[in-house]
């Protein structure tokens, strides 16, 4: 009986997609430091940490999303709306506080996800149509209304630069530089965890999967799905919100054409964690993988010295190897039950 179960839990775990996918990422940084060795060193995997986190809480968002069936491509405008008229508001009144653009960012976020989440929810219009609409509407109407004009690190309140440049602990090298663990990077842990306590424990998460899994038993199982659609699009702009604040933090300038047009490679990183275009499968644990990978990725080719057009071509291929291996698996899935029967 015990062998039984013990090969039975070893079974399960080789089904497990973040397995094979851990394994892929292992192989290839020792594949990456075996090239330049300076990739596995402790400061190279803090600053892989700082600057994976703005795509990490917007890959959280866009896991949410797909694990409901639907998909969001404007959170990238919703993110750089939030984070645009945060900053000019601190500018225009003279308030240095970093708390203050965070609400300001995540109230602005929310806003727009809930025109999204309204018009899914009400008009039944497909995620994809829907949000490929608002994307436009939202950073149009943000650079017809706000403005166009960059802003520069000098005109950037310090609150941003203090927040980008604080550490949680710091590390001394041997030749008297300082590096640590970001604060970026217990934000996108936080989120993950906040995220995951959803998902796992509450009525909404399961709701979440129900709709993603089977639109129609999920209504026959009572579940609300128009107050858990509005809700799934009102925490991608919170956590957009979230993000835009951190993005300018980072780079210590602002811009409100930046973020927009990098959707594909957040979406890539989720699909690459095992989370299914069709909805009702996937992780956190494997969103966050997606995102490692992606990262590693981008990082190994500057490393390496490849060109950065490699990366739109692996960010291609990635999205469609997935989606080709989900559509495997549905057709392998509905065989067997046939089979069966």
């Amino acid at each position: 009986m015990k062998k039984d179960i013990k090969n039975f839990k070893i079974q399960r775990l080789l089904k497990q997609h973040e397995l094979y996918l851990f394994v892929v990422i292992v192989m290839y940084s020792l594949f990456i430091t075996y090239l330049n060795p300076n990739f596995m060193s402790l400061e190279n995997l803090f600053d892989l940490g700082k600057s994976s986190a703005v795509m990490g809480i917007m890959a959280i968002g866009v896991f949410v999303v797909l694990l409901s069936g639907g998909i969001d491509i404007s959170f990238t405008a919703v993110a750089i709306s939030g984070q645009y008229i945060a900053a000019n508001f601190l500018i225009a009144s003279g308030i240095d506080n970093i708390m203050l653009a965070f609400l300001i960012s995540c109230s602005v976020g929310v806003v727009l996800g809930a025109i999204n989440g309204f018009l899914i929810s009400k008009f039944n219009i497909p995620t994809l149509i829907a949000t490929l609409g608002t994307s436009s509407v939202f950073h149009g109407a943000l650079l017809t209304i706000v403005g166009t004009k960059a802003i520069n690190s000098a005109q950037l309140p310090d609150c941003f630069k203090a927040f980008g440049s604080f550490d949680v602990f710091t590390l001394t090298k041997p030749n008297g530089v300082y590096y640590g663990l970001s604060i970026f990077v217990i934000v996108f842990i936080i989120i993950a965890i906040l995220t995951w306590l959803i998902l796992k424990y509450t009525m909404l998460g399961r709701g979440i999967y129900a709709i993603g899994g089977d639109i129609n038993s999920a209504i026959r199982s009572a579940f609300n799905i128009p107050k858990i659609q509005f809700f799934i699009y009102c925490y991608v702009g919170f956590l957009a919100g979230i993000a835009g604040v951190i993005h300018i933090s980072l780079i210590r300038y602002g811009n409100p054409t930046y973020i927009v047009g990098d959707e594909l490679s957040v979406i890539a990183a989720v699909v690459l964690g095992g989370t299914r275009i069709t909805g009702g499968t996937g992780t956190i644990i494997g969103t966050i993988m997606g995102v490692a990978m992606i990262t590693i990725l981008n990082n190994s080719l500057i490393l390496v010295g490849l060109s950065s057009y490699w990366h739109d071509l692996f960010v291609g291929l990635i999205i469609i190897i997935s989606v080709s291996i989900t559509s495997y698996q549905n057709k392998m899935s509905v065989g067997n039950i046939i089979f069966r029967r």
